[in-house]
């Protein structure tokens, strides 16, 4: 799963518009029109391939105002919406006022780490909505995927948990 394909996943689950994207990419400090999110949202060619949605993917055409993003440009969207949901935090004394971005870590991870703080999630609310997409996970499982990298518990999250819970998260917002 592509990073195109999780915005367009996450605006399709938490019913955002446009033009609060474009408010949840400022608050991460990056800049967008609302013609640049939509170019964002549009899916690429690599998504339909591993999607299998179209049998023969070398006619479907790549358009040339899609947008890639970038982990960098994701996890931005994902600290705009922590903010955007809870507030702007003052940062403590001594601590960086943006943490510093790691590409080597999972996107997933960080996706699902997000996502639990900005929803005001419960380890038993992810679990719950997983459980609603038919994916069962157990505590010490969720556990190792919110681990830091490098923790000697920590497990990488794949994209079908990723994609199974902001499946979840739609079945819950949207009904």
């Amino acid at each position: 799963m592509d990073n195109n394909d999780i915005l367009i996943r996450l605006r399709y689950a938490l019913n955002i518009r446009d033009i609060d994207m474009v408010k949840i990419f400022k608050l991460g400090d990056v800049e967008l029109t609302v013609e640049e999110v939509r170019k964002l949202l549009i899916k690429s060619k690599d998504t339909y391939r591993y999607n299998n949605a179209v049998d023969d993917y070398d006619e479907i055409e790549e358009k040339e105002e899609n947008i890639k993003c970038n982990n960098r440009m994701l996890e931005s969207f994902l600290n705009g919406l922590i903010i955007f949901k809870r507030g702007k935090q003052d940062p403590k004394p001594g601590q960086p006022e943006i943490p510093v971005l790691k590409n080597s870590e999972n996107p997933n991870n960080i996706l699902l780490k997000k996502l639990k703080i900005a929803l005001s999630l419960t380890s038993d609310d992810v679990i719950d909505i997983l459980k609603e997409t038919g994916v069962i996970l157990t505590k010490g499982e969720l556990s190792a995927l919110l681990r830091k990298e490098g923790h000697k518990h920590y497990k990488e999250c794949g994209d079908k948990y990723a994609r199974n819970f902001i499946k979840g998260l739609a079945i819950k917002n949207r009904g």
